[in-house]
């Protein structure tokens, strides 16, 4: 690749991610979006689950969820409601919300329902990028 993309992500509270990346994937409302250098510019919302990032011969991963990407100019700019580093993520917790998020999708219905179904698919990014950086 002639030229890194810049990527960060930054959520209300915090710059989660500052680097130079040969490309990015994250997830958008209807699938996963991947940007490689010379992309052309857009705006999206973004979805829940795994943003992931390579750096050389190395896939970095963040969780992620909620907000908007915008690429342009070779800069990935992830405005995240909330993202979490391989690092910072207590595993046995998002078990446990895993676990905890099942039992109520049996008995849930409605704006709930919705809410059930957040919080899985939360704990799932968290467990599966724990997973995939170990």
């Amino acid at each position: 690749m002639d030229r890194p993309l810049r990527l960060e992500v930054v959520t209300p509270r915090r710059a989660v991610v500052r680097v130079e990346a040969d490309a990015v994937f994250f997830p958008g409302l209807r699938g996963e979006v991947g940007v490689l250098p010379g992309h052309t510019p857009f705006l999206t919302a973004l979805g829940t689950g795994e943003l992931r990032y390579t750096e050389g011969p190395r896939d970095r991963h963040v969780a992620v969820s909620g907000g908007f990407a915008e690429v342009r100019d070779d800069r990935v700019l992830v405005l995240a409601d909330w993202a979490e580093t391989p690092e910072e993520i207590d595993v046995a917790q998002a078990l446990a919300d895993k676990k905890e998020a099942e039992a109520l999708l049996k008995t849930t219905y409605g704006e709930e329902l919705k809410t059930a179904q957040g919080r899985l698919a939360r704990a799932m990014a968290r467990i599966r990028v724990v997973e995939r950086s170990s």
